[in-house]
């Protein structure tokens, strides 16, 4: 679609392919409406003339999806990133017109994250993170207690001055992780959302770590409002690590007895198992975004380097598609993936040539004062932040499920040949990324795409063009990445089991999801999931019941309806008086106040429990 008038149009008739193409997005107000008509625009632009003509002809076919049209490549803009908090907050940064000091006490450094957090989100498209927050803000929250010792001295009795101190800084550190979860959700970013955050932490242990900690949880559990809802943002990852909190005699074991507690009401937090992500990517680091990771790397003076990273954009190829115009043939198959291998270098190619054009005064936050790890002056080269593998550019693939299902039908995952086909496509891809890295410099990676839309934007276009075909096309929705049959009964274990040896050929990004019954009172059978997961898989997410209904006090899951979700005991559907959270991709969304694609809704119907209900 590269006609403005026909885009704008569909725009103007609430089209639900384009209004709900990204479930943070409210398209009835005028922000967000201004964002979405600017983004047709320059979608319409790239499309007709910027991108390569084969780049812009595979994406519009649906052989290919050059991702973010809507402000890449016309603008010179990035992806995902983890930012450098912790050096912004030490040296301080320029906001506007505001020069910012390095903060004095903790709530003044979350209130200035909240700031960063919404500058840096609305200078790039993707998501951002925040890596080891309960380390960086250890210090910070240090300096409150040293105030209160002060404070202590003066009128509290010698004996009493320790508890005195320690009790006023735990009230600080609670009032200020609880103003920056509200701040974050209160946020409107340029782009007409909610940034995309993602809070890492987990791994400190001195007490003012850990005080951190039990206060993002707490105040997570808390709910948002009045009517305690589950706050959508930011996504919380709670790292786990032998020694520090995975087993019993560790000394944080209680903090994970506490994010147990919230994963089960609240979905969140994911979990990062330190051991298992170390062997994976070299070293320990949050994802950017939802799912992002960037590889091990060090700089001129041989130091590892995370913070301040950054990924420059996907391109995901349509697995299925190649499968179905295949007919079966392995041959045909691997020949007609070598043709489109070709046309995703030349997008990649062209999405790494325009980002570095860009001038680090077109985004100040990112290139001048921190946020992407360098300070640089107007009219330097903005390269430096990406090349000699510094950055990431991500080959993304889906439906490795349907790929496999064109050559052995849908009851494949129990075939070891078929497993191995799967396999190999990833290998593949592998094989091209670490090529590609070794001709340009740059760190090509493999990706598994979210698929927030794409899910429904590739099986539409693949069900028009080829009918309906059995557990392929007739789902109404593709399978994201190497995900298991989101359809089919097995346990939490046997799902990792199955899953466990994808990730290694696309370290890029990936994550694990088990279904679970509602769980508030069985976190023991999580925590053996937990537990399980901690030396096979590096990242997993909890998907279970927590929908409400504040009509007639329900709790649990809502039925799927054609148009979204209803209250199984009254029928409510009313978004204003009830409380819808699933799971779209990797982050939250609540689909009744915000409607997601209808081939992801599809999905989330589909979708049954790994575990059974105590009740069953």
């Amino acid at each position: 679609m590269t006609d403005l008038t026909t885009s704008v149009q569909k725009l103007l008739d609430k089209d639900k392919t384009v209004v709900n193409e990204n479930a943070n997005k409210d398209a009835t107000v005028f922000n967000t409406q201004r964002d979405l008509t600017a983004g047709a625009v320059a979608k319409s632009y790239a499309l007709k003339y910027m991108l390569p003509k084969h780049v812009a002809n595979a994406h519009l076919k649906g052989d290919i999806h050059f991702h973010d049209l809507d402000y890449s490549p016309y603008h010179a803009m990035t992806n995902c990133c983890l930012i450098d908090i912790a050096g912004m907050l030490a040296n301080g940064f320029t906001i506007g017109n505001a020069n910012v000091e390095s903060p004095k006490s903790i709530q003044t450094a979350t209130a200035q994250i909240a700031q960063i957090i919404a500058n840096v989100a609305s200078s790039q498209y993707g998501g951002c993170s925040v890596d080891r927050i309960d380390e960086i803000l250890a210090t910070y929250a240090k300096r409150n207690y040293e105030k209160h010792e002060e404070e202590a001295e003066k009128w509290v009795l010698a004996e009493r001055r320790v508890e005195f101190a320690r009790e006023r800084t735990r009230k600080d550190i609670y009032d200020a992780m609880q103003s920056l979860e509200y701040e974050i959700n209160t946020l409107y970013t340029s782009n007409g959302q909610t940034p995309f955050v993602t809070l890492g932490f987990g791994l400190g242990e001195d007490w003012f770590a850990r005080e951190i900690q039990m206060a993002i949880l707490k105040v997570r559990l808390g709910g948002i409002g009045k009517d305690k809802q589950t706050a959508i943002f930011p996504k919380l990852v709670f790292s786990i690590k032998r020694g520090t909190n995975l087993e019993a005699t560790d000394p944080n074991y209680d903090i994970k007895q506490l994010a147990l507690e919230c994963s089960a009401k609240r979905m969140y937090p994911d979990v990062l198992n330190y051991d298992s992500l170390v062997r994976l990517a070299g070293d320990f680091k949050v994802p950017m975004g939802c799912r992002s990771f960037l590889p091990a790397w060090k700089d001129a003076d041989g130091e590892f380097v995370n913070a301040g990273r950054n990924n420059l954009g996907v391109v995901t190829l349509n697995v299925p598609r190649i499968a179905i115009q295949s007919g079966g043939d392995k041959e045909r198959f691997w020949e007609i993936f070598t043709e489109r291998m070709q046309t995703v270098k030349d997008a990649l190619l062209f999405r790494l040539e325009r980002v570095r054009e860009a001038k680090p005064e077109n985004a100040p936050i990112l290139y001048k004062y921190g946020a992407f790890g360098k300070r640089l002056d107007d009219g330097q080269d903005v390269d430096q932040l990406f090349n000699k593998e510094r950055s990431t550019i991500s080959i993304g693939y889906i439906g490795l499920y349907e790929a496999a299902t064109m050559f052995y039908g849908g009851e494949w995952e129990a075939n070891p040949e078929a497993k191995e086909f799967t396999l190999d496509i990833l290998k593949e891809l592998k094989e091209y990324a670490d090529a590609w890295k070794a001709e340009y410099g740059y760190w090509f990676s493999v990706y598994s795409t979210p698929s927030e839309s794409l899910t429904d934007r590739f099986n539409r276009l693949d069900r028009a063009k080829y009918g309906d075909i059995k557990d392929i096309t007739d789902k109404e929705y593709y399978q994201n990445s190497f995900h298991y049959d989101v359809r089919k009964k097995v346990t939490p274990f046997e799902k990792l089991d199955f899953e466990m040896e994808y990730p290694e050929y696309c370290s890029g990004g990936f994550i694990h999801y088990c279904e679970y019954p509602k769980l508030t009172h069985n976190l023991k059978a999580l925590e053996a999931v937990w537990d399980y997961a901690y030396d096979r898989v590096a990242y997993l997410g909890t998907n279970t019941p927590i929908d409400r209904c504040y009509e007639c006090d329900f709790e649990g899951e809502f039925a799927p309806t054609a148009e979204g979700f209803k209250c199984p005991e009254c029928g409510n559907t009313n978004p204003e008086t009830a409380d819808v959270v699933k799971r779209t991709c990797g982050y939250l969304g609540n689909p009744m106040k915000r409607p997601m694609v209808h081939g992801r809704h599809e999905e989330i119907t589909q979708r049954v429990k790994h575990l059974e209900s105590p009740n069953e």
